[in-house]
């Protein structure tokens, strides 16, 4: 049995890695703060699962207290799996300060504390914002990040170069997946997959941000959290794309919603936001050449269990705040 430190445990995809890997007998160490960043009922669902199962440890810590994560890391552990952040594009416009001190030095007390304690192996979640508005279509990942477009995608374009600087400097064996729009039971209100589903579900309109025909690479949680555990594997040091390589628009989007519910929605359309890139695809074969990964979820499947967990859980879950 492996122990993994696992951050941002009760986090979207924090919360689902934690849960697979304790599904394969592995022991968890979960770190998170239970911040306000958006409505906290939905961390504590997600971590009240977690904390049903034996093998999982949990601690209330921030990782920007490095002192309180040392204490933590003085267990024998095989692998840390950074999923704590400050995540969204438009909101690091308001507090960039929150989200440079947890992607960034937060990322750099994890691998510190990683070099003090002898740990080898560091997975680091990122981002397919760091693309920007200029690469080809799909995404690789040998294109060029030099060109983020939010104030969170330039902290994960840091937290990535840190990664490499520890890499180099002290041989830790380090995996950098890059996460393309994921979405999901539980998953996070101020994503737009949530927002649309309780919109529609509760008669509420809808806030498109341009004219709907933006396309994002929708990937399913459950695939998410299968290849972040895969990256576990040595691999020296590796950025991979994890998306669905099946990019649509958002209007088609919210067309399954709209089946899935079977009740239409109301569109109010307002002005892009410039944080906001036009289009995202993955490039996905390195994913699956060096993790034999690939998504198996496809975007009408994984709409209608989003949509099953949220009327399953529709007295408290139209209670979320999503603004």
């Amino acid at each position: 049995m492996a122990r993994y430190i696992v951050t941002g445990c009760a986090g979207f995809i924090g919360s689902n890695v934690s849960s697979k890997l304790l599904s394969q007998g592995q022991e968890v160490i979960g770190i998170d703060n239970l911040n306000n960043s958006y409505d906290i009922k939905l961390k504590e669902w997600r971590l009240n699962q977690l904390l049903e199962i034996p093998q999982f440890n949990f601690h209330l810590s921030d990782i920007c207290d490095v002192d309180k994560l040392r204490i933590i890391f003085k267990s024998d552990v095989d692998g840390v799996i950074n999923l704590a952040a400050r995540a969204g594009v438009r909101a690091s416009l308001i507090n960039p300060w929150e989200y440079y001190e947890t992607n960034v030095t937060g990322t750099l007390n994890l691998l510190e504390l990683c070099r003090e304690f002898g740990i080898n192996k560091f997975v680091l979640a990122s981002t397919s914002s760091l693309y920007g508005q200029t690469n080809d279509q799909p995404f690789s990942e040998t294109q060029s990040t030099d060109y983020p477009l939010s104030p969170y995608a330039a902290s994960k374009k840091a937290a990535e170069t840190l990664c490499y600087t520890y890499h180099h400097l002290y041989d830790i064996d380090i995996s950098v997946p890059r996460y393309f729009t994921v979405y999901g039971p539980a998953g996070r209100p101020d994503m737009a997959i949530f927002k649309f589903i309780q919109s529609i579900a509760e008669a509420v309109p809808v806030n498109l941000f341009g004219d709907g025909e933006q396309t994002r690479d929708f990937t399913y949680v459950d695939d998410i959290a299968n290849g972040t555990i895969l990256s576990l594997k040595p691999m020296g040091y590796q950025v991979i794309n994890l998306g669905s390589d099946s990019p649509v628009s958002v209007n088609y989007c919210i067309s399954l919603i709209e089946k899935h519910l079977d009740q239409l929605a109301h569109k109010i359309y307002l002005p892009s936001h410039t944080a906001d890139v036009r289009h995202t695809w993955a490039n996905v074969t390195k994913a699956t050449e060096s993790l034999g990964w690939f998504p198996k979820t496809t975007l009408n499947d994984g709409i209608r269990e989003t949509v099953k967990w949220y009327i399953e859980n529709q007295y408290w879950a139209k209670t979320i705040t999503i603004d």
